[in-house]
């Protein structure tokens, strides 16, 4: 975080590369600086201008006779990097390169870059930037529009931090036509040096934000960015991050070998980064301003301490003067994880009592479309003191008895009395506009429609979890690395990519996974021997490098239970392995006791640039790339971590005692999830794994390894 302070907070700011003529980058910033009421000393440097706006202009920043603390570069790339070794020269504190042409287009560009971040961070100077919009801190003691971006937002307690500088310009129109309030504001175009999580530290130490939000198009580090974000989303000082994510698609998931490797599309590395930080993903910029507003609302405690509403369950009361939107909010709120509330005896007591008889007094509370201020007023306070409320909708439609701002009014008095968090939705525009000004005046999140404001509970619920979520205490394991080592070198020195069952079993197996008997057999005869002592009823498999997916080629027999069967079956696999691929070299065939019966799933890995291994764990066998049932975590994998994936799928129900069938071992699972972990960071060799199926016993039985399937990286 150090130096950051210069970019948000300068005593004098020197614009390199001002000019004179109007609708060049060069004037608007400055002139945007100008304009802005900025409260420190600003200079514009030209050498071909006397003045720039009726200010007197330097020919090089080193002619300013004043110290200077924050450089804003707008000049091509040959030009910045010596404008730059005057400023630190200068003693600047900070540099935005708003121009661009550097390591985006790659070439002399890129070098020039490269140069100029050595060269800052020798001499200690930070570098937001280049091909940036700038910076932004609307703060009334500052009052810095240091971008070319004409409109200064309101002050605010909200801090955004944007990879696209284009992006950021439709945002600030966006904010202004909702009156959105700015902490800061800041564009980091090539992060050449300042980058996200730079900022986040940043932002989560300023006193005057409440919430950052975030626009990524994509990171540059991975392990260390989850453990400091969580630390920001979720420590002592908790700060939510809101983060939209450009090109949403499932493009990445490779060509792969593995059902992990063609799942693991990039997006999968980022739905992990975000669950494993706390970091809330909004779909839409709409959204994005529609949860900001609410994870910035906060009230006075008993403590007299500012403390931010975020509900303690899912238990929604929805208050409404006219049944659809009620309807249509309760479906909204379903979709969005939440719940609607059961009132007590006495709040629906309560309730009749203020009510009309043809009102509702039941969850959605209709208070009937003729409802007064003192209607609604009754029904929020009776519902949100409910003990088994956690939040409250309410929904105002404008008719001919409604009181917008009487409404609004009643809301606030509530809302300044409790802890529990209160959205409204107004809907419509002209005639309930004066309650919506008041309700942003006072600070209560007001929605247009209501399935915003049920989308906007339930990422607060969301984030709810995350921070009152239990810690547990770590596995305590041993794992035989020795061994595992000297089972990969031995494959790598055979340049071998591929290591299949029989060597993968052994390496499971020296991090504590349950392995069945196996055998390689090159006959008949050595197949029937191997069964008859580990006992039938066995499986028999294909083995060949070339064939990975063995069930695609008619290469798995299971359910064999005597020498015939087994003579048979070996013919069989063998024909169907050469008619499948007549090129493959056939290793033999794998007899293997067969596992007891159990639940399919699957754990896998592929392997990332920057971010590292990607654990994949899912519902299995033959129907994990039908369903496509899985969760994704970036290795390291914390207990926590593994107990999470493993309910995030639609399939936990049926491992949790679904309708009377027993429950299977679920705490075995994530044991295992933290040892593919282990496995896979204490092996960097390992390019793409699965164990597929994981077959899963009843609680108490554990699991069994029915197949696997490891990739090296090639050398």
């Amino acid at each position: 975080m150090e130096g950051l302070d210069a970019l948000f907070n300068p005593e004098s700011v020197a614009v390199v590369g001002a000019s004179s003529t109007p609708g060049k980058v060069g004037h608007d910033i400055f002139v945007n600086i100008l304009k802005g009421g900025y409260t420190g000393t600003l200079y514009p440097v030209n050498p071909k201008a006397k003045s720039i706006a009726s200010v007197r202009a330097y020919p090089d920043i080193q002619d300013i006779p004043d110290p200077i603390e924050l450089a804003i570069i707008i000049l091509p790339p040959r030009l910045a990097e010596s404008a730059i070794k005057q400023a630190i020269e200068k003693g600047v504190k900070a540099v935005v390169i708003v121009s661009a042409g550097f390591k985006e287009v790659g070439g002399e560009g890129l070098e020039i870059e490269k140069r100029i971040v050595a060269m800052c961070r020798e001499a200690g100077v930070r570098v937001v930037g280049p091909n940036c919009l700038g910076v932004i801190n609307p703060n009334a003691d500052v009052r810095l529009n240091a971008s070319f971006s004409a409109r200064m937002p309101k002050a605010g307690n909200i801090s955004f931090i944007s990879q696209s500088g284009a992006l950021c310009t439709a945002v600030l129109d966006f904010a202004a036509d909702k009156e959105f309030g700015f902490s800061k504001f800041v564009s980091i175009g090539n992060k050449a040096d300042v980058d996200e999580l730079d900022l986040l530290r940043y932002f989560h130490a300023d006193p005057e934000t409440e919430v950052i939000m975030l626009y990524i198009e994509e990171l540059q580090r991975g392990p260390e960015f989850i453990q400091a974000v969580k630390e920001i989303t979720g420590g002592d000082r908790p700060t939510p991050v809101l983060a939209i994510k450009s090109g949403r698609t499932s493009a990445g998931a490779k060509a792969a070998a593995s059902h992990t490797g063609s799942l693991a599309g990039s997006e999968s590395v980022y739905d992990a980064l975000f669950a494993q930080s706390g970091i809330i993903r909004v779909e839409s910029i709409n959204e994005l301003f529609d949860f900001g507003t609410a994870f910035a609302y906060k009230n006075e405690s008993a403590l007299g301490k500012m403390r931010r509403k975020v509900p303690l369950g899912n238990r929604v009361a929805i208050v409404t003067n006219a049944g659809g939107p009620g309807i249509v909010a309760t479906d909204m709120t379903i979709t969005s994880g939440l719940e609607l509330a059961t009132f007590s005896d006495e709040t629906v007591e309560v309730l009749k009592s203020h009510l009309p008889q043809t009102a509702n007094f039941n969850n959605p509370v209709d208070v009937i479309g003729d409802a007064a201020q003192d209607r609604y007023e009754n029904a929020l306070w009776a519902v949100i003191r409910d003990e088994g409320v956690d939040g409250a909708l309410v929904i105002l439609t404008p008719q001919s008895m409604t009181n917008a701002i009487g409404t609004a009014e009643a809301i606030v008095r509530i809302a300044q009395r409790s802890h529990k968090p209160i959205l409204c939705c107004f809907m419509g525009i002209i005639d309930v506009s004066a309650g919506v000004k008041y309700l942003q005046e006072h600070g209560v999140p007001v929605y247009r429609f209501p399935e915003s404001a049920a989308k906007t509970f339930g990422a607060l619920y969301r984030y709810s979890r995350w921070l009152n979520r239990q810690h547990l205490a770590p596995f305590t394991v041993k794992h035989d690395k020795e061994k595992a080592k000297a089972i990969i070198a031995e494959a790598v020195e055979k340049g071998q990519t591929y290591i299949g069952e029989i060597g993968g079993t052994e390496l499971l197996k020296c991090y504590g996974f349950n392995v069945l008997p196996t055998v390689l057999a090159d006959s008949a005869d050595q197949a029937g021997i191997a069964a008859e002592e580990m006992g039938y009823p066995v499986v028999m498999k294909i083995v060949s490098p070339q064939i990975i997916h063995k069930s695609d080629a008619g290469g798995v027999v299971v359910g064999l239970n005597s020498r015939d069967e087994m003579v048979e079956a070996f013919t069989t696999i063998v024909e169907n392995a050469r008619k499948y691929s007549p090129d493959a070299e056939i290793t033999g065939v794998l007899v293997q006791k067969l596992a007891p019966r159990g639940k399919e799933v699957i754990l896998g890995m592929t392997r990332y640039p920057i971010f590292g291994p990607l654990i994949m764990f899912g519902f299995g066998g033959v129907f994990v790339e039908v369903f496509k049932d899985v969760a994704f975590r970036l290795a390291p994998l914390t207990r926590n971590g593994a107990r999470n994936m493993v309910r995030s799928i639609r399939a936990n129900k049926l491992l949790s005692g679904y309708r009377g069938a027993p429950k299977a071992d679920i705490a075995t699972i994530e044991r295992m999830l933290v040892s593919l972990s282990d496995l896979v960071l204490d092996h960097p060799e390992i390019k793409e794994l699965d164990i597929n199926p994981l077959l899963v016993h009843p609680e108490g039985e554990g699991v069994t390894v029915a197949d696997c399937r490891l990739i090296l990286e090639e050398k």
